[in-house]
């Protein structure tokens, strides 16, 4: 019965582990498929990666902001086409499993444009939201 408790036990550790790693792995992902819509000049399809709610929180030069219609409308005014939006870098520091559906990304963004380099830091809360890893709060500098 020993045996068969410490097999159990390490089962369901392997088992979360795994789970886990699979997690940490979609959240590239979702990061991964931003980044590639940003360098298309596509908006809305990075916008995808947030949830899409009125209590979606965004942080940047401006103070705290919410709603993914301000996020996308605030990121329309700053970006207005292809040339002012530039290639989009990231190099992620860490990922954070906080608990089974809700990850801290941490990372820098770098954008490279024909007359500047703007370049910052950000940190991210995702949550797990039917079965869809989506970015529930963004604070960028």
């Amino acid at each position: 019965m020993k045996k068969i408790m410490v097999s159990l036990l390490f089962f369901m550790a392997t088992l979360s582990v795994s789970a886990q790693l699979d997690d940490k792995g979609l959240i590239l992902k979702l990061l991964e498929d931003q980044r590639q819509a940003w360098n298309r000049g596509d908006l809305v399809d990075y916008m995808q990666g947030y949830s899409k709610s009125d209590s979606l929180l965004f942080v940047g030069k401006n103070g705290p902001q919410y709603g993914w219609e301000t996020t996308l409308t605030n990121y329309r005014k700053s970006y207005p086409d292809k040339k002012t939006m530039g290639f989009l870098s990231f190099d992620i520091k860490e990922v954070r499993m906080i608990s089974d559906d809700h990850a801290f990304v941490l990372g820098a963004w770098h954008l490279k444009r024909e007359k500047d380099d703007p370049k910052g830091y950000f940190t991210l809360i995702i949550k797990k939201i039917r079965g869809e890893w989506k970015v529930i709060a963004d604070h960028s500098s």
